[in-house]
């Protein structure tokens, strides 16, 4: 349909109006560009290099590598006056196409290095336009008022135990509330923190989503980030759609966002459709000096940052096909020509001194399956691997003895599936050869114990004793604690070896589901929690060698944590010096304990003592008014004078006493 054009006034008509002119309100409202209004588009920046007017262009081009890496701008807006004396003053005006952007360079650039000498220090120019109205800011210099000091107290005091006794906190989630209190042993522990709907899922202490020295932080929101037009004061437009953000704690700013991975599903539903897997968590793992996080791209690749700067480590991730997880080494390596970021196994000693393989052998026929476990010596030359043993059995369990050498496994030969029956198990514990000098010898089998229900292994986080317990289970709930470096007599065959083991005492926990060694290796707790069944939830205390020490039942518990601490502040000379006197320091302490456990009745000695004192005092009042009632009546001061007949002493009382004794009894049966 050709268009119509009869609503147009037509010129040869005799009320035509030249100067009228036609209404286009309508179509400028729809399709006029919108400019952005005001000045909340601008930023400043101040801190820059001294410039002449040759060389500011080169200057200015070389800012816009960083402006653009926030938002949108060009050469033309960016304005840097020059003085009379044909130099600049170390400041520009930036102008960006949406306000949004001008938030997010303020929260980028501020305080960037643009070289060794020159920091960038950026504002939106409304803030300072508002800050610096009249009268906002004094022309007349007045200076500060300093306060005296005051000595405050130490940022970690709250760690401190007040009773100077060394307890350790945990922390206690039970039905909506969850409680801080200091461990008293055999005492009911004593709170700190009592707090309702605290959280809403569980409760952690740091460093976990934390790095390991707590210099930064992730975290994560099921829902994407969403960054608001007037921008967010923490985030910037490219964290937008995003899920993690990796923080500097320090300084509280972002260092990176990330979406997530969505990973490929191997499952569908009822209606054929895939079933979303789960995130895997952590979702970035932390090198232990804090230089490097790494994030895992289930069977491709490994993607290695460096920290602070959260780049790409060699611009490249590590190509790994069919890669599943991964680990960092728990301390620095200390290998030459071998990359720290490269340090990555799934099961490694604590000291970094070898790391075990589990490899799974089938026969010809595939239907036998044989273990053996293969030790790499990363530390020494060439990385030598070394074959323990040949195992018959399937290993589920496996864990390195920390600040040791030594290992446990669990093996079993029944079908390892879901069931409330848990399968027979066999328990085998491992350990080094003695060798001169410092090195580690060959690794040869102690002693295994056969027709277990054994599932797991807890060490203690100092070394030397573990837990070898049965969790999660609704028929076994035994708990085995052993002791590698026994100080008694040691087996013939065992002599030279590493460890000298011995079963201490065997417990047994109803329902257990969780077991946690307190940080000294001292004290164990272990728990039923209500996440996994209903049925006698509470918690069990025991001390090193076993004995229980408490059980409280908690009605809907649900976890326990113990409070890990912090670096010691001793040097390591001052702790070698603690070690040589540690037996002047356990008299103190044992006195120490000795005390408390007289004084754990003092409230009821201290009564009875009042008491005493009170009845004292009336018997020594009634006392003195009966003598001097009796004074007063012309009485004897001694009511039984002269009733009882006096003795002479010299007089000799003989008694006789008869005691019969048999010498000799025999018994004859007569026919």
């Amino acid at each position: 349909m050709a268009p119509s054009f009869d609503h147009l006034p037509d010129p040869e008509e005799e009320d035509y109006d030249e100067d009228e002119e036609l209404d286009f309100s309508d179509l400028r409202d729809r399709f006029e560009v919108q400019l952005e209004q005001g000045l909340d588009t601008f930023v400043v920046i101040d801190g820059l290099p001294v410039v002449t007017e040759e060389t500011r262009p080169k200057l200015i081009k070389f800012l816009l590598r960083k402006l653009n890496a926030v938002g949108t701008t060009k050469d033309d807006s960016i304005h840097m006056p020059i003085g009379d004396d044909g130099k600049s003053h170390q400041f520009a005006f930036v102008e960006y196409t949406t306000p949004a952007e001008a938030v997010a360079a303020c929260k980028a650039l501020d305080q960037v290095q643009l070289d060794k000498k020159h920091q960038l220090r950026v504002n939106k120019l409304t803030d300072i336009d508002r800050f610096g109205k009249e009268g906002r800011i004094d022309e007349h210099y007045t200076p500060p008022k300093i306060d005296e000091f005051t000595e405050k107290e130490h940022l970690k005091a709250f760690i401190a135990d007040p009773s100077g006794r060394g307890r350790d906190q945990f922390v206690m989630y039970k039905d909506d509330r969850v409680q801080v209190m200091w461990n008293n042993e055999k005492d009911p522990p004593e709170t700190i923190v009592d707090r309702a709907h605290w959280t809403e899922s569980f409760v952690q202490w740091s460093p976990q989503d934390f790095s390991p020295g707590e210099k930064y932080l992730t975290t994560w929101s099921n829902r994407p980030i969403s960054i608001p037009e007037e921008g967010h004061p923490a985030l910037t437009v490219e964290d937008d759609g995003k899920n993690y953000v990796i923080w500097d704690i320090e300084t509280g700013k972002a260092l990176r966002s990330f979406a997530n991975i969505e990973l490929p599903s191997n499952s569908t539903d009822e209606m054929g459709q895939p079933i979303k897997r789960k995130i895997t968590w952590p979702a970035f793992k932390w090198s232990a000096d804090d230089q490097y996080v790494a994030r895992l791209t289930q069977g491709t690749s490994i993607s290695v940052y460096e920290l602070p700067k959260m780049g790409l480590l060699d611009k490249t991730t590590i190509k790994i096909e069919g890669v599943m997880d991964f680990d960092w080494a728990p301390a620095t390596p200390r290998r030459e020509g071998v990359k720290t970021y490269e340090q990555l196994f799934c099961y490694w000693t604590p000291e970094i001194g070898s790391n075990p393989a589990k490899v799974d052998r089938h026969s010809k026929s595939k239907k036998s399956l044989a273990t053996s476990l293969e030790i790499f010596r990363v530390k020494e030359k060439g990385v030598p691997v070394e074959v323990v043993d040949s195992i018959k059995d399937t290993v589920i369990n496996f864990a390195w003895e920390p600040k040791g050498d030594r290992f446990v496994i669990i093996t079993t030969a029944e079908v390892v599936a879901p069931s409330a029956v848990p399968p027979k198990t066999s328990v085998s514990f491992y350990c080094p050869e003695k060798v001169k000098g410092n090195g580690v010898g060959n690794f040869k089998h102690i002693r295994t114990y056969d027709k277990k229900n054994s599932n797991a292994i807890y060490w203690s986080p100092k070394g030397r004793f573990v837990i070898v317990a049965t969790v999660h289970s609704q028929q076994s709930f035994d708990m085995d604690f052993y002791d590698m470096d026994f100080e008694g007599e040691k087996a013939e065959n065992e002599k030279d070896l590493t460890a000298n083991l011995q079963l201490m005492a065997t417990a047994d926990h109803y329902g257990v589901t969780d077991i946690d060694w307190d940080p000294t290796g001292r004290y164990v707790a272990t728990s039923a929690s209500i996440w996994k069944h209903t049925m006698e939830n509470g918690y069990h205390l025991y001390d090193f060698k076993g004995e229980q020490l408490r059980e409280e039942p908690v009605e809907k518990f649900k976890q326990w944590l113990w409070r890990p601490r912090p670096a010691t502040l001793l040097s390591k000379e001052e702790q070698k010096t603690i070690r040589k006197n540690l037996r002047e320091y356990s008299k103190v302490f044992d006195q120490e304990d000795a005390d408390r456990g007289a004084s754990a009745d003092l409230a009821v000695v201290e009564e009875r003592r009042r008491l005493l004192d009170e009845w004292l005092a009336w018997r020594s009042r009634v006392e003195q008014d009966v003598r001097e009632e009796r004074e007063a009546r012309g009485l004897p001061a001694d009511p039984i004078a002269g009733l009882i007949k006096e003795t002479d002493e010299s007089e000799n009382q003989v008694i006789e006493e008869i005691v019969e004794e048999i010498v000799e009894e025999t018994e004859e049966i007569m026919p």
